[in-house]
């Protein structure tokens, strides 16, 4: 069994933060804005770029583009969460069998949807493929390993499960052998997690996330000056990213969950509004489901635009039916899958994995 650290000052039990719920809304509504963006430039059907994109101030299209980083505010919330989460289950194979139940409904339904229906339409790489490759670039994209195998990326945005998975083996295979035999033992892995940030830097995001779940260090600026201040570090977190190094991100993104965290922070209380809370209870879906929504809504914009309809007006309605599509998509993926389907398979599978606990035993 695994057990808590006995650390002073550690402060964070697992319990609900609206803060961080929040926090998820915001990384997923910044990576659909980036698909606005993007989107609609490319070319398809034999239309030059920019595709319907209507000419933008050139700091319109830097704002926008940014939101694709929203990723990184992901990884935060991982290394924050995943600690506390494995001390809850008490086991490694509880706490994989329930990531497994977290992460793989919503992305197999949309797996086997992809790999149904892209031939069909000539999706992407589906165009021409043969029965090989096709096979070959189901199996990569269902087990993560697409990247090393250098095959392509099947849903847009599960390449970041790829890193999430990455870091719940790897934290707790680290956390297992230091509690089991030290820090001579988890020493080659703690390496091997360096040596991950030297070559993927915005897996250090993760640190950060597991810096706040191991220490009570929070930053709480009430009222106004609080959200100003969060919205800075915001600010400058994504710009950093773009700029700079992803290390240089680190600084602002330390400052910005900080003040996440603390509950009586003007940011935090922000984060912790009715529509941000239920786009964060969602996000997960809303981060997978929103490019098969938009994908069908760029292919009839690429053809308009063909046809001489305005960019402008083609690009607004993209932005609106978007939005509102993507929402109601993920909120029907939510109830569907991550709510009933998930509870079908838990009641189908954990018996047969696990015995009961007993009475006063923690998960």
């Amino acid at each position: 069994m695994i057990k808590a650290p006995h650390q002073p000052g550690a402060a964070y039990d697992g319990s609900f933060l609206p803060s961080v719920q929040g926090l998820r809304a915001i990384a997923a509504l910044s990576v659909l804005m980036d698909h606005f963006y993007d989107m609609p430039k490319a070319g398809m059907y034999g239309i030059p770029n920019p595709g319907f994109l209507p000419p933008l101030w050139p700091w319109l299209q830097s704002v926008i583009n940014v939101g694709g980083h929203g990723v990184e505010l992901f990884f935060m919330i991982s290394g924050f969460l995943i600690p506390a989460s494995l001390i809850r289950h008490g086991s490694l194979s509880r706490f994989f069998f329930d990531r497994i139940l977290r992460i793989m409904p919503v992305f197999v339904v949309l797996h086997l949807a992809l790999f149904a229906i892209g031939p069909i339409v000539a999706y992407k790489f589906f165009r021409g493929i043969d029965l090989t490759s096709y096979l070959g670039i189901f199996a990569a994209n269902l087990f993560f390993v697409q990247d090393a195998l250098g095959l392509p990326i099947a849903q847009q945005n599960a390449w970041t499960l790829t890193y999430e998975w990455a870091f719940y083996i790897w934290f707790a295979l680290t956390f297992s052998m230091w509690r089991a035999g030290g820090r001579l033992l988890a020493a080659p892995l703690i390496l091997l997690g360096v040596a991950c940030l030297m070559r993927w830097p915005i897996t250090a995001f993760f640190c950060i996330g597991m810096l706040f779940s191991a220490t009570g260090f929070r930053m709480s600026i009430p009222g106004r000056l609080g959200l100003v201040a969060g919205l800075v570090c915001g600010a400058a977190l994504y710009a950093s990213l773009v700029l700079f190094h992803p290390f240089v991100g680190l600084i602002p993104g330390f400052l910005l969950f900080a003040m996440v965290l603390a509950p009586e922070s003007g940011l935090g209380k922000a984060l912790s509004t009715p529509a941000l809370q239920y786009i964060g209870k969602i996000s997960y879906s809303l981060y997978l489901v929103h490019p098969f929504v938009l994908f069908p809504l760029q292919v009839v914009g690429l053809k308009l635009v063909a046809a001489g309809v305005d960019r402008w007006l083609l690009w607004a309605a993209f932005i609106v039916l978007g939005l509102v599509m993507s929402l109601v998509a993920s909120a029907i993926s939510y109830e569907l899958i991550e709510v009933r389907l998930r509870r079908l398979l838990d009641g189908a599978f954990r018996s047969t994995f696990f015995r009961p606990l007993k009475v006063g035993q923690s998960a």
